[in-house]
């Protein structure tokens, strides 16, 4: 059974496009490791310092536990937002092409 998870967060203005370039590195850091099993989307909202990351594991290994670009991106986190981090655990109820 899959395990959903959302972070929803706000940056300051001035730390918000440092922000996306990190939460960027991360992805392009799956996209050369392709892990499988793990779903992993984020949005940037319209107010621009706001986001939203959504992580569903089809099992218990979670790639982002092990990732240098994750793990670079949370290193100043707490310097870089107004609004901390509130992971929140879903249930998905349906999906489309996610």
């Amino acid at each position: 059974m899959s395990r959903t998870t959302i972070v929803r967060y706000r940056t300051t203005p001035e730390t918000a496009e440092e922000n996306q370039r990190l939460i960027e590195d991360v992805y392009a850091e799956l996209t050369e490791s392709a892990p499988d099993g793990f779903h992993y989307t984020t949005f940037r909202l319209a107010d621009q310092v706001s986001f939203v990351h959504v992580a569903v594991l089809d099992g218990d290994d979670n790639p982002l536990t092990r990732s240098a670009a994750f793990a670079t991106f949370q290193e100043d986190l707490p310097a870089r937002v107004v609004e901390p981090p509130d992971p929140i655990a879903a249930t998905r109820v349906g999906s489309y092409r996610f």
